[in-house]
């Protein structure tokens, strides 16, 4: 948990607050008649101040009264006058409040007076203080302990005074502090009061603490002297008492506690000197043992001796031990053996504390305990003049026992969840370095250095996903130098740059990587210093380079986007602070040496603007004077970047030139020339991220053009040379360009049919225009408001009415911002129609429309006619509402709100009223036609935008909040059966039937009274007997909604979002009216709108819906108003309110201990409400107290969730299952942070033993417990790896953080390992052994770890290698993996040897196999660990081949066990497989031979074998069988004999009958030919392919049944095919190329049942087809087959396919554009090729991000000549590529002379008809018309993306040129265009008419059918603009 810190708040004066009596006393006393005039003038001065009210003013007269008094002189004093003056001062310093600068200003003034002075003032202020210490009440103990803080805080004066009264003070703080110990016992649940109480104690502790520093003198003299020495001693020895009850009372919050501890070393310290004997003392309180104490006074030794009396808490010592280093000092030489015996033993005292403490809180104290001991004996070891005492000075230095267990804390908690105990990690890493310095002899090279050298390879060889390695190696960097790790590791830099694609790790590998290039750039320069001169810079800079910047622009060009977002962010920068010079040699680097690019990378160009946007961020690139960017780079380059494929170059590129060092610098008219090339086609991005990225980096250009405009206005008016003044005003004119363009641009796109992305960019960017410049229309320097028209102000207002609630939102606020005259809501009659939309949106069946509603009412809550609006309506419907009050004088702005709001919500209420009164007779009507949430939704919304603390109308509000709240108890009554039954989502019937209406009440009577949790003991029945026997009243017909008799339809769905969302609403209402509502008090009547009764009302409310309610999202949703309602209780200031929440959390813990079946708690659903409830309470107690209901309940659910002996039967667990349940929301709640770990080990225990439960209901919750436990301790899972070492952590810190798991698990394991063996031949399952195995596999041994480690891993070894005998499969595979974490690396060999032992050396009747293949496995994950960790061969002489060898015969037939016989063979491939083995050469050989004879003699190859059984295990054993033959005949054939068996081999696997091993096969095949095609190893490639298995390859592609392995075929073809033609053989008959492409066409048309089969089978033919065109372009056409492939291709590009088949299409698109779409021959025909065109424009409009990017690479493929000179043949985003194709189709349609019947082809696309003449819109229409009602979810294949009228738009602008283009030949078509002239008008007359019947404001009602039929009419109307063109 981080905490912020607080920001420093000016410090309120206030004035001088006395009772009245005193007041006229003191100016009485104050009152002079003449004479005296300094005396005078400064008692008139004071008295002046007295009598002002005005707390700045007596500020400067007690500054005046000041310099007044330092002024007087002996002889004009009097005395009497003087002491009134002096006790005047003395009396108001005393009565200030703290922090007030009035009691500072005394203070000053009263030092400044003169020494003569100071002893009349030093006794007035002693009087007045000690007044104040004798007559203070317990309420004003803070304030008093405030001025006894104030008098030593820089204050002489006031140090003396406490001196002077020391007993007194110390009597005093004694005294305030008993009284806090007294009240804190009576304070339990009362957060709030408890919080303000520890502040006063620690407030208390604090001052004591400073009295006692200040006041030695004084107190050494006390306790010398013979007088006064018993009372002072008293005094201590009490306030010693209460320090000591305070450090053994947990109920203290930590910093009270550890103030405590600072306080008894300081009493300690005072009283004893600072002699060998404190230290003494101290080593014994330390240690809880009196003996030490001897040395202590009397009085001191007794109270000590109650501090080391047995059992107290754990962090006693803690803070005794920051005590000790924080109160004595160290510096220097130590006074005696004791202290250096203290020194040491409290590092020891803490790491012993390290294994009991729970709390993470705790931790971080031990963490910066443990540092500043390790800078106290930093200082002990800087003592100059005496030598180091040499046990210390062995105990200090590295390799030391101490050393060593500080380290291992480290190890421990470098991971820990929290920053800063990581922090304090790192900083004792670093002083044990610096300790080890001081205290050894130093090396002059850190390599001589053995314990430097050891630990910097065992810190390189962990794994770099611990974050707590980088802060050590940073430490080591610092001080040995970053030459040191580089000549250790020299491929650490590329090593980090390529960690930075993580973002977990980015910020740590880049903090390391800047110290080691800074270190390793100043160790280059002062090697290089010897040798001065340009070419010894130069050759170390280049040396520099190829060390850190190399790397870095190899993985800016190569790796993925999303892994390089984390450079520019955390790396790039830093580098380029370091060294900015560097950018020449990037830029040069990129341009003219680029590195290889991959697919998906950015590329040069990408990593160009990249490293160009970090350098212009850091100032790095020269001002825009110098051209732009210095000439970096050209413009056309920049230009590419913008509208580039990748979203991240985009933004780089268009960070690059909004970005700027100053905030003042002017755009340049490049600048702006660019954003508009960038803006068009970039506002529609689908990507989150990048359009906030967009809006932030035009908001930094709009606030630079802001910033400048003001800089140009002001020299404007300045005198400057004509040539300057024309070029601003030039500027100025630019700017006002540009901003009208964009605001009119932003404006035009916002029309119906725009995408939600380009709607909610261009809101968003509108908004900044408003919120920077304004909309004005007066004489402002843009007046961007005349831009605005009333149109466009209407499509800002029907934006309101989108799906989207952020789109929503900012149209909103957007409405603010524009002129009201465009927006015209001030009219009546619009005002109105907004009006009445609202109300009938908030009435519908549709959820969203309510949130639109809710969004008109706040638009029209500041318009002054709201009110006459909300008559007209209610007139309209009748329904009883007052006018609007008339006031003679325009009311305010506050005012209108006010009323409106008011009449608005009384309005609703009325409706609502009404509602709910008819929805208690038919909740089925009223979840038909006026669902009651979107009602109280508005009321909720209004109430939110109205300021509650300043209501005018107050009688009038409580009035509605009464009737609030109890329509709120009528609407939850009505819809609780539904979401309170057992199951509430299938209540009613999904049919339309007449019966559904009349048995609802039924069905809810039924249901209601048995709502139980029956469940546990009998099912449930419905009672049909008195169904049958009810009387049948009702009418058998469904309602009519109104007079017209329109029946309606209701489904379950809506029945039940009617009801929870009613829930909902009710909530939130609730909620909100409790939190925003002041409270309304007895004491003040005036301004309190809801009563302490409605409140607690309210909670009782929640409470039953929480407990009672079945449906997730009614109980979810009231959990939110809950939690607004606990929130407010706690912070209320009523007594009563603030323990609501612990009695209502010790009621419901009481409920569920005593809950059964027959309880109404829900023990379904995972106990539906009722851990929400608890989450609710708990989660409202404030972060600082000390979490004590927290704590009991943990405690209570703990010994509920453990099993009982007793809790046998199903009613006796339902509390367990309750509290299980509970748990697991408790662990998952983030608010409650790291207050929960202290119980994860309870937790755990829990759940494990809740496994051995013989109830399922036990059972499921404790497995969702342990899964939220193990996210809980291990972190959410950063990949999909589910073994990943991200989300594991070392035994020591797993066992140090969780001590008590470890008997625990051990325990468990032990208990669970004697039941696996399997001698009897029956399966014994321990209940939790697979969670055991789950937990243990997440651990792993950290090298770092010592080997005499009290919480080791060893003792579990022996207990997970019995487990892999266990008799159930999946058991033994988890014991084999739990296993490889236990073993060491260094372990592996001798672990495996001592396995391959155990193996049988020849067969034997007793042959228990399950021991067998467990150990099997077992040997293969540790050689596969090792394999992947070690990097290094196993050692000689391991006996490991061997021990293989010897157990041969279990590969072999002569084992009838198959699953033996396969875990044998991966043994065996995982030693001989790879090319560099871990054996030895000639091991390796002689066991690959063993291993081939086993092959050869195997049923997979030998040709006499009989057919291999298909028992258990057969399958597998067969895939190992192939493993072995395909690492023999595939993948290193020569390793294994050579090519001669490699081809038989081969031909076996794909001859097998198994599916699974001829998979395998051409997966083995198809990995080395992709290799090969990467490494582009022409020569070699596909010799190890003979002509037989060439022709068996394409003869199985025609015969293979099986779908996966004929996709896998087809794909191994493909590849082949793609560098050479193939031979086709169908068996022994050669088949030609058309013949092969006419039967794979087959089988691609009739493999759509299977993706991967379908895309395997299309890409081989488009392969072949492009071949095919390629060889013989004109005779293509003559190829009967080729139209069937296009129609083939365009019919896997429709918006219904899958995503993977349409990603395959645009592949097959882009691979054939050359060849076949932009052809000038034409070799498809023009109807195929316009129909491959048409596809491929629909995949660039596609949902799927991916399918556009892969869709828009045809670009790359289009031949130069085609392209226009503003396209490049460069990666471009969709949009651009769109609008590229479109134009480039026209060309090609002249250049194939075929315009004529092109522009008619394209004018039906426009007109929306598809390739078979298909009126497509009007298709649409006659779908039969579904109700809305019926899928209120659905939204079918809705595409966000794509925009048919700009599509259209788009069409028409390309068709319109190219009609202008000569040589068309028109009369020709004149029949076909008069028939489509015909179909245009019909379609544009039908669309017409459909609009005009739709009802007002349809963008709000009917805003689909709206949106439906004005695209269909723009598509006629500019389909006849294009036929009158033509005419």
């Amino acid at each position: 948990m981080v905490v912020k810190k607080k920001k420093k708040t000016a410090a309120k004066v206030q004035a001088v607050v006395l009772d009245e009596e005193k007041l006229h006393e003191l100016i009485a006393s104050l009152s002079v008649d003449g004479g005296q005039e300094g005396l005078g003038q400064l008692a008139r001065t004071l008295q002046s101040c007295l009598e002002l009210s005005e707390p700045v003013q007596q500020i400067q007269l007690v500054k005046k009264a000041g310099s007044q008094l330092e002024a007087l002189r002996k002889e004009e004093a009097d005395g009497a006058l003087l002491q009134a003056c002096l006790h005047a001062l003395s009396l108001v310093y005393t009565s200030l409040q703290a922090k007030n600068p009035l009691r500072r200003a005394i203070a000053s003034a009263l030092s400044s007076a003169p020494a003569w002075m100071q002893e009349p003032a030093l006794g007035t202020l002693s009087a007045c203080l000690s007044a104040c210490l004798s007559d203070a009440a317990s309420e004003r103990y803070p304030h008093v302990v405030d001025t006894v803080a104030a008098c030593l805080d820089c204050f002489p004066l006031g140090e003396r005074c406490i001196n002077q009264l020391l007993p007194g003070v110390l009597q005093f703080l004694h005294k305030g502090l008993s009284e806090y110990l007294h009240r804190n016992s009576g304070l339990t649940g009362r957060h709030i009061a408890q919080a303000q109480l520890m502040q006063s104690c620690l407030a208390a502790v604090k001052t004591s603490v400073l009295v006692i520093q200040r006041c030695q003198e004084r107190m050494g003299g006390g306790l010398r002297a013979e007088r006064d020495r018993h009372e002072l001693e008293d005094t201590l020895g009490r306030l010693l008492g209460c320090y000591m009850h305070i450090l053994t009372d947990e109920e203290f919050v930590q910093s009270v506690q550890s103030t405590a501890g600072l306080a008894v070393v300081l009493l300690i310290r005072s009283v004893m000197g600072c002699g060998d004997e404190v230290a003494s003392v101290v080593c014994s309180l330390l240690r809880s043992s009196p003996p030490g104490l001897d040395s202590a006074p009397p009085w001191l030794k007794q109270r000590c001796e109650g501090l080391c009396a047995g059992g107290r808490p754990a962090g006693v010592s803690l803070y005794l031990c920051h005590g000790a280093l924080a109160m004595l000092s160290w510096k220097g030489a130590l006074p005696g053996p004791q202290w250096e015996q203290l020194l040491l033993l409290v590092p020891n005292t803490l790491l012993d504390l390290d294994v009991s403490i729970k709390e993470s809180s705790t931790a971080m104290v031990v963490a910066r305990v443990l540092t500043l001991w390790s800078s106290a004996a930093l200082d002990c070891l800087q003592a100059g003049e005496q030598p180091c005492p040499p046990r210390l000075q062995r105990s200090l230095s590295g390799g030391s026992e101490l050393q060593r267990h500080l380290l291992e804390h480290i190890y421990s908690h470098w991971e820990h969840p929290l920053d800063g105990v990581r922090h304090q990690t790192r900083s004792l890493f670093r002083n044990l370095l610096l300790l080890h310095q001081r205290a050894s002899t130093p090396a002059p090279d850190p390599t001589q250095d053995p314990y430097i050298s050891e630990l910097t390879h065992s810190l390189l060889g962990l794994e770099w996903h611990m974050r707590g390695k980088y802060g050590s190696l940073g430490c080591l960097v610092e001080l040995y130098g970053a030459g040191h790790l580089l000549a250790v590791q020299p491929q650490l830099p590329s090593h980090l740059v390529g960690l930075m694609g993580d973002q977990n790790l980015a910020p740590y590998a880049s903090d390391l990587l800047e110290r080691l290039f800074v270190s390793h750039k100043a160790q280059l320069a002062g090697a290089a210093g010897a040798a001065a001169g340009e070419v010894a810079t130069w050759d170390w800079m280049e040396h520099w380079h190829q060390t850190w910047v190399t790397p870095l622009l190899r993985v800016l060009c190569r790796a993925r986007l999303d892994q390089t977002t984390y450079i520019l962010d955390y790396f790039l920068p830093k580098l380029l602070r370091c060294s900015p010079s560097s950018l020449a040699h990037m830029v040069r680097a990129l341009q003219d040496t680029a590195p290889p690019c991959t697919p998906g990378s950015r590329g040069a160009l990408g990593a160009l603007m990249t490293c160009l946007r970090a350098a212009k961020a850091q100032g790095v690139v020269p001002s825009s004077k110098e051209g732009l960017w210095g000439g970096m780079v050209p413009l056309s380059l920049l230009q590419q970047a913008l509208v580039h494929k990748h979203d991240q170059v985009r933004m780089d590129a268009l960070g690059l030139v909004c970005e700027s060092h100053r905030s003042t610098e002017a755009v340049s008219s490049q600048e702006m020339e660019l954003v508009c090339h960038f803006l068009p086609p970039n506002l529609n991005s689908q990507a989150p991220g990048v359009r906030q990225q967009t809006v932030s980096l035009l908001k930094k250009l709009l606030c630079r053009m802001k910033d400048s405009t003001v800089l140009l206005q002001r020299r404007l008016i300045q005198e400057r040379e004509q040539e300057q003044r024309d070029g601003d005003q030039h500027t100025l004119r630019q700017y006002k360009e540009f901003l009208r363009w964009l605001c009119v641009r932003l404006l035009e796109v916002l029309l119906t049919g725009s995408s939600f992305s380009k709607c909610l960019t261009s809101l968003h960017l509108l908004c900044l225009l408003g919120e920077l410049f304004t909309f004005s229309t007066g004489p402002d320097v843009f007046a961007l408001g005349e831009a605005v028209t009333s149109a466009h102000a209407q499509n800002v207002l029907y934006c309101v009415a989108s799906n989207f609630l952020e789109v929503k939102q900012l149209a909103a606020t957007l409405l603010w911002q524009l002129p009201p005259s465009a927006v015209g809501l001030q009219v009546p009659e619009q005002t109105i129609r907004v009006l009445q939309a609202a109300l009938d949106l908030s009435t519908s069946t549709k959820p969203f429309d309510s949130v639109t509603a809710a969004h008109l009412l706040h638009l029209l809550l500041r318009q002054p006619g709201l009110g006459a609006a909300l008559l007209h309506c209610a007139r309209e419907q009748g329904l009883e509402f007052p006018p609007p009050p008339s006031s003679p004088t325009p009311p305010s702005e506050g005012a209108v709100l006010e009323l409106n709001a008011l009449a608005a919500v009384q309005f609703l209420l009325r409706c609502l009223q009404s509602e709910v009164s008819r929805s208690e007779s038919s909740l089925l009507q009223a979840a038909a036609s006026y669902p009651l949430y979107g009602r109280a939704h508005c009321i909720t919304a209004i109430l939110q935008h109205l300021n509650t603390e300043s209501l005018s109308h107050t009688e009038q509000w409580r009035c509605v909040v009464s009737e609030l709240v109890a329509v709120c108890y009528r609407m939850s009554d009505v819809v609780s059966p539904v979401v309170q039954s057992s199951s509430p989502e299938g209540l009613i019937p999904m049919d339309t039937d007449s019966e559904t209406s009349v048995g609802l009440q039924r069905i809810l009577q039924e249901i209601q009274p048995r709502d139980t949790n029956d469940f546990f003991t009998s099912a449930r029945e419905l009672d049909t007997e008195r169904v049958d026997n009810r009387p049948q009243t009702g009418s058998t017909r469904t309602p009519a909604l109104n007079s017209g008799g329109e029946g309606y339809r209701v489904t379950a769905q809506m029945v039940l979002v009617c009801c929870w969302r009613s829930m909902k609403e009710v909530a939130m209402l609730l909620g909100q009216l409790c939190q925003s509502l002041p409270l309304h008090c007895t004491a003040n009547t005036h301004c309190g709108l809801i009563t302490e009764e409605q409140v607690e009302g309210v909670g009782l409310y929640f409470r039953q819906q929480l407990l009672q309610s079945r449906h997730r999202g009614a109980f979810e949703l009231a959990y939110v108003g809950f939690v607004r309602l606990t929130d407010m209780l706690c912070r209320s200031g009523s007594p009563t309110l603030q323990q609501l929440p612990a009695r209502w959390l010790s009621e419901v813990l009481e409920e569920v201990k005593s809950s059964d079946p027959s309880s109404k708690l829900c023990a379904t659903r995972r106990s539906a409400g009722i851990p929400f409830y608890v989450q609710a309470l708990l989660s409202s107690e404030p972060k600082p107290s000390s979490c004590s209901l927290l704590k009991m309940t943990m405690r209570e659910l703990i010994s509920l969730a453990g099993p009982l002996a007793n809790r046998t039967t199903d009613s006796s667990t339902v509390p367990q299952v309750h509290a299980l349940n509970i748990l697991r929301a408790l662990y998952r709640d983030t608010r409650l942070g790291e207050n929960v770990i202290p119980f994860v080990s309870d937790g755990m225990q829990a759940a494990v033993l809740g496994f051995t439960s013989p109830v399922w209901a036990v059972r499921n919750s404790s497995t969702l417990l342990f899964s939220t436990l193990i996210t809980r301790i291990f972190g959410v899972k950063k990949g999909k790896d589910e073994h990943s070492k991200k989300n594991r952590m070392t035994g020591r810190e797993f066992f140090t953080r969780f001590p008590a798991l470890y008997p625990f698990l051990l325990n468990q394991l032990e208990e669970a390992a004697a039941t696996v063996e399997s001698d009897s031949g029956q399966v014994k399952l321990h209940p939790s052994l697979f969670l055991l195995l789950l937990v243990l596999s997440r651990l792993y041994p950290s090298p770092m770890d010592g080997s005499s480690s009290p919480l080791g891993l060893a003792p579990f070894m022996p207990f997970i290698i019995r487990c892999g005998r266990s008799a159930v499969y999946r058991t033994r595979e988890m014991a084999a993996r739990a296993l490889v974490p236990f073993v060491l690396v260094t372990q592996v060999p001798s672990t495996v040897h001592k396995l391959l032992q155990e193996l049988p050396q020849q067969p034997a009747p007793g042959i228990q196999h399950n021991h067998v293949h467990g150990t099997l496995l077992q040997v293969l994950f540790l050689l596969r660990s090792y394999q992947t960790d070690s990097h290094r061969p196993l050692p000689a002489g391991s006996g490991i081949t061997q021990g293989l060898r010897g157990s041969m015969w279990l590969a072999s037939r002569e084992n009838g066990c198959e699953v033996t016989r396969a875990a044998f063979l991966d043994v065996l491939v995982c030693l001989c497989g790879p090319k560099v083995s871990l054996l030895d050469d000639t091991e390796v050989s002689a066991l690959r031979r063993e291993a081939l004879s086993v092959l050869m003699a195997s049923e997979l190859v030998a040709p006499d074998s009989p057919p291999s059984s298909p028992g258990p295990g057969g399958t597998q054993y067969l895939l190992s069988l192939a493993r072995v033959a395909l690492s023999a005949g595939v993948d290193v054939p020569e390793l294994w004999g050579g090519p001669r068996p490699a081809g038989r081999l081969l031909q076996c696997l794909l001859q097998c009958p198994q599916y699974e091993v001829r998979e395998l096969a051409l997966e083995g095949v198809l990995r080395r030919l992709q290799e090969e095609e990467e490494e582009k190893k022409r020569k070699s490639r596909f010799e190890w392919l003979d002509d037989t298995t060439l022709s068996k390859l394409s003869s199985l592609a025609l015969h293979e049944k099986h779908p996966w392995c004929l996709a896998k075929v087809l794909t191994v073809l493909r590849v082949l095919s793609s560098s050479a033609e193939l031979q086709w053989r169908d068996g022994s008959r050669r088949l030609s190329q058309e013949d092969a492409l006419l039967r794979l066409l087959a089988l691609a048309q009739g493999s759509a049942h299977s993706v991967e089969l379908h895309c395997a089978a299309l890409t081989l033919v488009s392969e072949l087809v492009v071949h095919l065109v390629n060889s013989d372009p004109q005779g293509a056409s003559a190829v009967p087959c080729l139209a069937e492939w296009g129609s083939l291709v365009c019919s896997c590009c429709g918006e219904e396919q899958p995503v993977e088949v349409k990603l395959m299409a645009a592949q097959v698109l882009v691979s054939c554009t050359a060849t076949v779409l932009t052809s000038t021959l034409l070799p498809l025909g023009l109807s195929t090729s316009l129909s491959l065109w048409r596809s491929l424009f629909t995949l660039l409009q596609d949902e799927d991000q991916d399918v556009r990017d892969s869709a828009s690479d045809f670009m790359s493929n289009v031949p130069a000549p085609l392209l226009s000179n503003d396209v490049t043949g460069a990666s471009v985003c969709p949009a651009v590529a769109l609008d590229a194709g479109v134009g480039l189709l026209c060309r090609l349609l002249e250049l194939w002379g075929r315009t004529a019947p092109g522009v008619l082809a394209l004018t039906e696309w426009l007109l929306g008809v598809d390739e078979a003449g298909e009126d497509l819109a009007a298709a649409a229409d006659e779908v039969p018309g579904l109700d809305d009602e019926d899928f209120l979810f659905e939204k079918g294949d809705l595409n966000l993306w794509a925009e048919p009228v700009q599509w259209v738009k788009l069409l028409h602008g390309h068709v319109c040129s190219l009609i202008r283009a000569p040589g068309a030949e028109w009369p020709e078509q004149a029949p076909r265009i008069h028939l489509l002239s015909t179909r245009a008008r019909a379609q544009a007359l039908s669309s017409q008419r459909a609009l005009d019947s739709l009802p007002a404001l349809p963008q709000f009602s009917s805003a689909m059918e709206h949106a439906r039929l004005l695209l269909r009419h723009q598509r006629a109307t500019l389909a006849l603009d294009v036929l009158e063109r033509l005419r």
